[in-house]
């Protein structure tokens, strides 16, 4: 909790009166309680208070200033504003994208690289009714901009399933010069032709139904998976009205997968490869959601009103931007699921942080043999 920052968190709870009128339980108190249940992946509120209660004389010197009932904590998190805990993942994403920001993302490219996607997260329509997404089901989408360099999530907007994804563009603060890669589900050519104006690029996957004309096209080398680099007019009824810029299309073949990929983009000076290689960087959002929902505790909420749900989910991505941090840090060689699961069980434990990650590839000698009384004499 020292990489946490307590300065900026105070101001946050400040700005939305998050302490206003409260006589024990703070926020800082809620804050620690849900990082708690994240880090050791609790169930219920219920086994929240029993397992911190069973360590009661520990939880001064973690922060705690007052017991923790689940009462108190199911109150907190429909009351307290989850813009605090939103705001306070904006500072660890500026921190932690700093400290990221050398990394190897696959791509030889200076400038920045975000891939856009969205997950869904399935809810029971009875106890979520504000948030439907079919008939019988209700759901929550969290849109993600991953920074590709570290894997760092710089824009999360939460929105109940039956938002689209391609809503969330309407959001984006667009930088220029950066790179936006999406998949065909963000195809819209009127919001496409945002990046344009902005001066930003995207690389996303083209529809098959698209219409469009042939205006130039480049030579490639197709042992490379390359099949067309083309410059297009589009001419579809809606379209070209609403891009009535050219564009650029390359195709690929991906044979490893046996995929032909259409890939449209409006950045025209970039080899047609690295496009390719660009629009492969997407996985890193695909891998990201599925890190999350395995390793922190996303898919059933403590809460269900919309203010509880989004104060879990922005807790989650505090301490997955911590642990991140951490890492960076203290320089350690271990992945981010091994530091998880070696905090998980040595929360309490009073040692340096950094004696805790001592020996983690430790394997055993293959000389030293079992103590087991053997069974069958050979």
């Amino acid at each position: 909790m020292d990489f946490f920052p307590l300065f900026e968190f105070h101001r946050c709870v400040e700005r939305y009166r998050g302490d206003y009128k409260v006589q024990s339980f703070s926020c800082l108190g809620q804050f620690l309680a849900l990082a708690f249940a994240q880090l050791t992946y609790r169930e219920s509120l219920r086994d929240i208070e029993a397992c911190l209660r069973s360590m009661q004389p520990r939880l001064y010197h973690m922060g705690f200033r007052s017991e923790v009932a689940r009462n108190t904590l199911a109150h907190a998190n429909e009351q307290r504003d989850w813009r605090i805990y939103a705001d306070v993942a904006q500072v660890l994403i500026r921190e932690a994208r700093e400290l990221y920001a050398h990394e190897e993302m696959g791509v030889e490219l200076e400038e920045t690289v975000y891939a856009l996607d969205s997950t869904t997260i399935d809810l029971c329509l009875a106890l979520f009714p504000w948030a439907p997404h079919e008939r019988s089901k209700a759901a929550v989408k969290m849109h993600t901009l991953l920074d590709v360099r570290g894997s760092i999530p710089s824009f999360v907007l939460i929105t109940p399933g039956r938002v689209s994804d391609v809503r969330a563009l309407d959001d984006l603060v667009l930088e220029a010069g950066s790179f936006y890669v999406m998949d065909r589900g963000y195809i819209h050519f009127l919001r496409l032709y945002r990046f344009v104006l902005a001066a930003a690029f995207f690389v996303v996957r083209a529809r098959v139904n698209m219409q469009y004309r042939r205006r130039y096209s480049r030579p490639v080398d197709k042992s490379t998976g390359l099949r067309c680099d083309q410059t297009i007019v589009l001419t579809g009824q809606d379209s070209s009205r609403r891009y009535p810029v050219p564009a650029r299309q390359v195709r690929y073949f991906d044979a490893e997968h046996d995929v032909r990929l259409s890939i449209l983009t409006n950045n025209f000076a970039l080899p047609a490869l690295t496009v390719a290689q660009l629009y492969k960087s997407r996985w890193s959002v695909e891998l990201f959601f599925k890190w999350i929902k395995q390793h922190l505790r996303v898919k059933k909420f403590y809460g269900t009103s919309p203010n509880a749900v989004k104060t879990q989910l922005w807790i989650a991505l505090i301490v997955y931007l911590l642990v991140a941090i951490l890492k960076k840090r203290l320089g350690l060689e271990a992945s981010l699921y091994k530091i998880l699961q070696i905090l998980s069980v040595t929360l309490f434990e009073k040692m340096p942080i950094l004696q805790a990650f001592e020996g983690t590839d430790y394997e055993l000698p293959p000389e030293v043999t079992s103590n087991q009384l053997t069974l069958f004499d050979l």
